[in-house]
């Protein structure tokens, strides 16, 4: 029986600013909120220190909570002084803040004592919760969908773990607004909802709410009448509103209309297309209402000139180049919204702004104002990994290296099992064009089980984007291996100690998911193929290929247009919880064969360090890192030629950003490329825990061969039990 745990936290780098920013002055969400809530500080230890007023009759609440609630009503009156009118809205505030807490019947009654004295005195009564909210009429839509508008504003206090809400009468009158509201988008036009009514149970402190709702008929959307310079047609303009037609009449689907039609019209080069919709309730048939669309197209746009404001270190270069191409070519939003978000891509901005501006002839000016990133950086991070032990490692780097917005970063790790250092220069604009470059070299050292290897060497990759989805690569490998130290034997199992190994090869990548870092949704393709040849100045020589594939499948509901995130607070807490979940399904194989023959014909060894490994945390979940498979007589595992991995994996939420998780794994790996298939699989089932966290979820998961084999009369069960921080590119 094999136990391991494995727990690593990835490159958790604390950077630091050395660099100066950009003199952009854009206001910021993130600092006017950071600002705003400095002032609530400033209050509330002001409020909390306040001498002027002092609470009697306090029980459900502390003073320092009262004072921390009333932080703004306490710190005017220590600015502009203590009035009648002041204390009256420090009672009234008060008032409000306990009954949306369920005190219903609270009083607060105000003393002032002299010109720098406030005495309030409070009676609380008891407090109320809510027991049952009735509907009365809703024939068309589900009491617990509409009970979930109607707590609601309450709710947005509460955790959803509270079984029991308190009563409070502004919230339910909200909430029948929030019904009304939802009736409407529903196409209930007519619909009318009275204010609730209460009934106070007399032998508890429970409140039922009625709420009596008249429906009315649900409106649909009847003929749609296109005019104007509609230049495709209504043939060709319908089927752009055809999911939006498919549901009830709204108004908010009417003004989407305008949107929609206009984006379609934009990505054609109609810059200034203007699109009316109206609908008109008062003419529908059948409960079908007409609308009536009038387009103003205007005329086609093509690109422009560029200018480029608010970069400092930044050559101006590195943003005009990436839009000079599209000079005298048709407007499209598309196509800004591909550069915009491959510039982003680079790291180099905190912001960037692009502005079409209508010059004369129809042509449009991109004004792009920009806000720089830090350039330069320096971080650290440490760990623990089962396999490699406590682990530590120092980053620095410059993104912006000479201004031309080249990164350039160093490295360097140290593990229980290893050392390494890193050089890693990258061109996002190879020679200003579409193609991405990058170049590593580096130096290490690592202690398998079984062998340890020294290596030195580079890798070279060119890889551009072929479509939105599909990306392509070009790749050089010049590496020098050498074995320091085997205790495996005989030596044949692991093949040449010391040799040149430099290979050539493509890859690619076909990345359909539509949020591959957010609840990815889709198939993701990946494989590569190298050859490693004498011509090469390699050593050995030999040809592998590898395969992932990858589907994922969240049970929320899809957004029926992009950006559009779907209602998931609705349904039962069964239904809810259900969306939330998630399942993932993944394969690969990889095959390596050598094209060195011996006299006889025979192809030679494949390198121990050439070969494939399989099992551990990302791959067989119920075998130690690298153990499944063949191993020589001392329980070194020796690697093979052709491998397979399959997983499958339900994530479930638990508590915020806690989940669970149930999976199967399924692979195998066989010595020799002459010999492949699924013979010997062997499996894992188990179950886990994911944590997110910023930089990834902790993983957490314990996994068991089912299958016992016997060997010597004693049956063998492997079992592992790993945490790990994810590692993009893992297939399940």
């Amino acid at each position: 029986m094999r136990y391991g745990f494995l727990f690593s936290l990835g490159s958790v780098a604390l950077a630091f600013e050395v660099a100066a920013q950009s003199a952009v002055d854009v206001a910021r969400p993130e600092q006017r909120q950071k600002e705003r809530r400095a002032v609530e500080k400033a209050q509330e230890k002001r409020a909390k220190q306040a001498s002027i007023i002092e609470f009697r009759g306090e029980q459900a609440f502390n003073e320092k909570d009262l004072r921390s609630a009333l932080k703004e009503e306490i710190t005017t009156i220590e600015d502009f002084g203590l009035s009648p009118a002041r204390a009256d809205d420090l009672a009234f505030f008060l008032e409000v803040f306990y009954r949306k807490h369920g005190y219903a019947k609270v009083n607060v009654h105000y003393v002032i004592e002299s010109s720098d004295r406030l005495r309030l005195d409070i009676t609380e009564g008891p407090r109320f919760m809510l027991q049952t909210v009735l509907f009365d009429g809703n024939t068309r839509e589900p009491a617990d969908k509409l009970f979930e508008y109607m707590v609601g504003p309450t709710r947005e206090r509460y955790s959803r773990l509270e079984k029991r809400l308190p009563f409070v009468a502004a919230d339910m009158q909200e909430g029948t607004h929030l019904v009304q509201r939802f009736y409407i988008a529903e196409g209930f036009l007519d619909v009318v909802v009275d204010p609730p009514r209460y009934k106070f149970q007399p032998q508890s402190d429970d409140v039922d709410v009625v709420v009596p709702i008249h429906e009315g008929r649900q409106y649909s959307f009847g003929h749609i009448i296109f005019t104007g310079q509609t230049v495709y047609g209504a043939e060709a303009l319908r089927p752009q509103l055809l999911d939006l037609l498919q549901r009830p009449y709204a108004g908010a689907r009417v003004e989407d209309i305008p949107r929609r039609l206009e984006a379609y019209f934009k990505a054609r080069g109609y810059y200034d297309v203007k699109v009316v919709a109206n609908g008109a309730p008062e003419e529908a048939v059948g409960g079908r209402v007409p609308v009536n669309v009038v387009i103003s197209a205007g005329p086609v746009y093509q690109f422009d000139g560029v200018t480029v404001n608010g970069l400092r270190r930044l050559h101006p270069g590195f943003v005009t180049k990436r839009f000079t191409r599209l000079s005298g070519k048709t407007y499209s939003p598309d196509v800004l919204d591909e550069r915009f978000r491959t510039l982003m891509k680079t790291g180099q901005f905190n912001l960037l702004q692009i502005k079409p501006v209508p010059v004369d002839g129809h042509l449009l000016r991109l004004d792009i104002s920009a806000e720089e990133a830090k350039s330069r950086e320096f971080g650290f991070w440490v760990g623990f990994d089962t396999y490699e032990g406590a682990l530590a490692g120092v980053q620095v780097g410059d993104r912006d290296l000479f201004g031309y917005g080249r990164p350039l970063t160093a490295s360097i790790e140290v593990s229980q099992r290893s050392y390494r250092g890193d050089i890693l220069y990258e061109d996002p604009f190879f020679f200003d064009t579409d193609f991405y470059f990058k170049a590593r070299g580096s130096a290490f050292t690592f202690d398998y089980d079984g062998y340890t290897k020294f290596e030195v060497g580079g890798r070279f990759e060119l890889s551009r984007k072929i479509t939105k989805n599909d990306e392509a690569a070009l790749i050089l490998s010049i590496r020098h291996v050498k074995i320091t130290d085997s205790e495996i034997r005989p030596d044949f199992l692991l093949g040449p100690r010391e040799y040149q190994v430099d290979t050539i090869g493509l890859s690619n990548t076909l990345d359909m998911r539509e949020s591959p870092y957010v609840n990815p949704r889709g198939f993701l393709v990946s494989n590569t193929l190298d050859v490693a040849s004498s011509a090469l100045g390699s050593d050995i020589e030999y040809i592998r290929g590898t395969m992932r594939v990858g589907y994922y499948l969240p049970f929320g509901p899809k957004p029926l247009t992009p950006g559009v995130v779907a209602d998931e607070s609705t349904g039962t807490p069964f239904q809810r919880w259900f969306r939330q979940s998630s399942i993932a399904f993944g394969a690969r194989v990889g095959i390596i064969h050598s094209l060195t023959t011996s006299g006889s014909g025979e192809a030679t060894a494949i390198p121990i360090d050439e070969r494939f490994f399989n099992g551990g945390a990302t791959t067989v979940r119920s075998f130690g890192e690298r153990d499944l498979g063949p191993h020589d007589n001392h329980g070194h595992p020796v690697g093979g030629e052709f491998y397979t991995v399959f997983n499958v994996e339900y994530t479930f939420p638990i508590f915020g950003e806690l989940q669970g998780a149930i999976f199967t794994d399924a692979g195998n790996l066989l010595p020799t490329s002459e010999d492949i298939g699924l013979n010997n699989m062997r499996y894992a089932v188990g179950a886990g825990l994911r944590y997110k966290l910023p930089v990834g979820p902790i993983r957490l998961d314990y996994g068991i061969n089912p299958e016992i084999r016997t060997n010597s009369k004693t049956s063998v069960r492997s079992i592992l039990v790993s945490a790990s921080l994810f590692k993009p590119g893992a297939s399940h």
